[in-house]
């Protein structure tokens, strides 16, 4: 594919340390003097006005050029249109005055994705939302492939706010693309289907990857993407809190009803090993129905005393 093709690579041009050039520069200006005075008294004024015209020139060259560049940032050199490298050197350093240079942050940059209302697998809408980490990789196809008007290319320096609407956009896609691909909870026909809300990891990686794919054509590496919102939408909030609720309270109940049945058959193998009474069946259901009553009710059950015979 196009975009894998790197076409990047580090400035091999002339750079001059500054302090030296600094030096340089402004020893030409006394010399600029003492030789065209010299040639004046000498009485050659031709031969000192061409001398003191190229000291002059390079006087004014030596006074530009120069550009401070700390960790992590990037120059991409242009040449009357022409590329000519990324510099990518740390320090104060003199290059050719007509040499354009445009300044890139390398550095590691965060962003806070909105939440956004997407369908889900089954049609659900949902407000999810992601933190994304990125940075430039390339410098090459920062600068060069993609539109400079909507990048904001003006003066000597990639506007940073382009880049991110950029980032920002492209996400927005890869976040409605990976969405789209998964039911936001369990669904009842496949019950091991990775869902939003359990995805976790996997969902990450699913959406890191995508996002590299979209960010590549600009030379953007995506460090780390993660979902950091997820929810119902507000028109479908409420019914949902109501089935997730009455999923709950049937999970609740089917422990409940275990717990009592297992109560149950332990009383009656109690009573039976201990010989405290003898009940036929028709009895042994009668207690264990009171008995699934008292356990599984909600409330407190209220006794009823019989005071005659068990067998009246």
């Amino acid at each position: 594919m196009e975009h894998e093709k790197n076409k990047e690579y580090e400035y091999g041009g002339l750079t001059i340390n500054g302090f030296a050039m600094i030096f340089f520069t402004f020893m030409l200006i006394p010399a600029l003097l003492v030789g065209s005075l010299m040639l004046f008294m000498d009485n050659a004024p031709a031969l000192g006005v061409i001398l003191a015209s190229v000291l002059l020139v390079v006087f004014i060259m030596g006074c530009v050029g120069y550009f401070v560049q700390e960790p992590n940032q990037a120059r991409v050199m242009i040449f009357f249109g022409k590329y000519q490298g990324t510099c990518r050197k740390t320090g104060y350093y003199w290059v050719n005055p007509f040499m354009s240079r445009k300044k890139l942050s390398l550095r590691i940059r965060n962003m806070d994705i909105e939440p956004i209302k997407v369908n889900d697998k089954i049609g659900n809408p949902v407000l999810i939302g992601m933190v994304l980490v990125w940075r430039i990789k390339d410098t090459y196809r920062a600068v060069f492939d993609i539109d400079s008007q909507s990048l904001g290319l003006n003066g000597s320096s990639v506007s940073n706010s382009a880049l991110e609407k950029f980032v920002r956009i492209q996400s927005d896609a890869a976040l409605r693309e990976v969405t789209g691909q998964f039911a936001y909870d369990d669904t009842d026909s496949n019950t091991e289907e990775l869902t939003l809300r359990d995805g976790g990891k996997e969902i990450n990686e699913l959406l890191e990857h995508k996002l590299n794919e979209r960010l590549a054509m600009a030379g953007i590496e995506v460090v780390e993407a993660r979902l950091n919102y997820l929810a119902y939408a507000p028109e479908i909030a409420a019914v949902m809190l109501r089935r997730q609720q009455a999923s709950a309270i049937i999970s609740a109940r089917e422990k409940i009803v275990e717990g009592a049945v297992s109560m149950v058959k332990m009383a009656l193998d109690q009573l039976n090993k201990e010989g405290v009474v003898e009940l036929d069946e028709e009895r042994k259901a009668a207690m264990v129905s009171n008995l699934l009553v008292v356990l599984c009710a909600d409330e407190p059950a209220q006794p009823v005393l019989n005071t005659g015979s068990l067998y009246q």
